[in-house]
């Protein structure tokens, strides 16, 4: 999946005041992301609030991204839940013509047992009819995906990477030490991307992507040149404004960017509220010198 290497932009959803989806938004977002260097776009995962999206608007949002793609980028679509038959039915409902691959979030809440977690995957990945990327991240889900389940679905012929966001280096190094050589271990952490690219991860899926396509861009060029330092500068970059973006919750942060940008408004969706008034204050001292 060379497509996949680099950086994937984690799309916001963009709304109006009137919690509707602000498509004028999005079609601005997918050109400033793509003229910064976006290698391809990861539509309604996390960051775009999938969980307060209706199925309805979930499919407009694709085929939108779809026909506004103008730099032809390719496109993986979040579907992940805790009811993997659910999973299944939207998996067979879904157009993902067009789609270069589904990323789907380990289940959360049941917090099922690591046996459940691969039976899961195994009749996703069974089913669809694009590879998948299994998404890792505990800190949402409430249980992790070991690397010895990792390297099991590894083996499935239709999962062909993670997305690695349990900020657990040694688990990712287990994963590198075992992993067939075509499956990808993408960083899910912006500010660990260094790391896990020295121990061999092909890409990162990004929150900042949003604003900084071209810091994520510039960090890739430089590891693919072995050049950390520089790498390490790039990305020492957006060391003040990464933590802002999850102070309270992601996409809270990152969306009150995007308005100091002029590419969309901050509006979220409940039970999400926009940043405080505290939070654009500190946002704004920060972008006020270029990133």
């Amino acid at each position: 999946m060379e497509s996949l290497l680099g950086t994937g932009v984690a799309l916001v959803t963009p709304f109006n005041s009137n919690q509707e989806i602000d498509y004028a938004g999005l079609k601005k977002l997918l050109n400033f992301t793509a003229d910064k260097g976006a290698d391809y776009y990861v539509v309604l995962g996390t960051t775009g609030e999938s969980a307060t999206l209706t199925p309805s608007e979930k499919a407009q949002i694709l085929e939108f991204v779809k026909k506004n793609n103008a730099n032809h980028l390719p496109i993986v679509y979040g579907i992940g839940g805790n009811n993997t038959s659910e999973i299944l039915r939207s998996i067979t409902s879904s157009d993902l013509n067009g789609v270069d691959a589904v990323l789907s979030v380990s289940p959360y809440y049941n917090k099922p047992s690591q046996q459940g977690i691969f039976q899961h995957y195994t009749r996703i990945a069974d089913k669809s009819p694009v590879p998948i990327i299994l998404y890792n991240v505990p800190g949402r889900t409430g249980s992790n995906i070991t690397a010895d389940t990792t390297l099991r679905l590894a083996a499935h012929s239709n999962i062909i990477g993670i997305k690695e966001a349990s900020r657990d280096l040694e688990q990712a190094m287990k994963i590198v030490k075992g992993k067939p050589s075509d499956f990808m271990l993408i960083s899910g952490e912006d500010m660990l991307s260094i790391p896990l690219y020295a121990l061999g991860a092909s890409g990162v899926i990004s929150v900042l992507a949003n604003a900084f396509s071209n810091v994520f861009k510039a960090v890739y060029e430089a590891v693919k040149s072995n050049d950390f330092e520089k790498a390490t500068a790039h990305m020492l970059r957006l060391l003040e404004i990464n933590p802002l973006m999850y102070e309270q919750s992601n996409p809270v942060g990152v969306k009150q960017v995007l308005e100091y940008f002029g590419i969309c408004e901050n509006h979220v969706r409940l039970p999400l509220v926009s940043a405080s008034q505290e939070l654009k204050n500190r946002i704004t001292s920060i972008l006020a010198d270029p990133v």
